[in-house]
């Protein structure tokens, strides 16, 4: 009987042991597949870390025309129009035509191919910028402030002067690199001058004045004043005065940069 309990004990310390062994293979075999998973996820991170360094270094662009811009199917003006991009939408710049093929009402330029809303096409750079343009009813520092987050060299100042009767203010935003036509469509934007004058052609006159020809009620003068030489501008002024106070406008070119003012007398 003895003997019978003491093979019995025996086998079950076997099977026991046995199973012990089995489990911890077990356990051993399963850790080989984490080490794997482990090892493709870094490979993973890797190209998603290359595509979000591309994407950093990638250029955009906004457009400035209030009308909107097409995008085209291929690299010229009659080809099919593929979408229209809204004012202020920043689409991505895939290559840039550096060479002014074409002159758009004043405004020379090339097709630049961009990509807008997950459709590649070409649009006139003419129309298309750096600097993002100002919302409706932005002040002129909010504007410079928002730039300056992207674009510490723009420049904003604030004067003011006159007299006790007759005081007035000065605002000036300064916007290095920036073209006539850029910031023509910002100060028409941000100093609510009538949509109704189009970007002046540098071609003309030396000396061009275009009044408005719808002025609002109580607007005594309303009208652009463009300043050129030898087919090039010089200046452009937009011009207004009315029984309460009268403001100037004034564009021009300095030291390769835009320099915008504008100047309010309170009557």
């Amino acid at each position: 009987m003895k003997k019978v309990v003491l093979i019995l004990s025996v086998a079950v310390l076997t099977t026991v042991f046995y199973s012990c062994k089995n489990e911890k293979t077990t356990e051993i075999v399963n850790d080989t597949p984490e080490t794997e998973v482990i090892g493709t996820s870094e490979d993973l991170a890797l190209v998603n870390s290359e595509e979000i360094d591309a994407e950093a270094k990638a250029e955009y662009l906004f457009v400035t025309a209030i009308s909107g811009l097409s995008l085209r199917e291929y690299s010229n003006l009659q080809s099919q129009k593929l979408a229209r991009m809204p004012y202020g939408t920043k689409v991505k710049v895939i290559s840039t035509e550096k060479n002014a093929t074409m002159n758009i009402s004043g405004i020379k330029g090339g097709m630049n191919e961009v990509e807008f809303n997950h459709k590649k096409g070409y649009a006139f750079n003419g129309y298309l910028s750096k600097y993002f343009p100002p919302e409706h009813d932005i002040s002129v520092k909010g504007y410079a402030i928002e730039l300056n987050r992207i674009f510490p060299e723009v420049v904003f100042t604030e004067s003011s002067g006159g007299t006790a009767s007759n005081p007035s203010n000065t605002e000036t935003i300064v916007l290095p690199e920036a073209r006539w036509n850029e910031a023509f469509f910002m100060a028409q934007r941000l100093f609510d001058f009538p949509k109704e004058f189009d970007f002046p052609n540098p071609k003309g006159k030396n000396i061009q004045t275009i009044t408005d020809g719808k002025p609002k009620r109580g607007v005594w003068v309303s009208q652009l004043e463009i300043t050129r030489k030898n087919n090039e501008l010089e200046k452009i002024e937009y011009v207004y005065k009315s029984k309460k106070f009268d403001s100037k406008v004034t564009i021009v070119k300095q030291s390769g940069a835009m320099k915008i003012s504008k100047t309010e007398v309170v009557k």
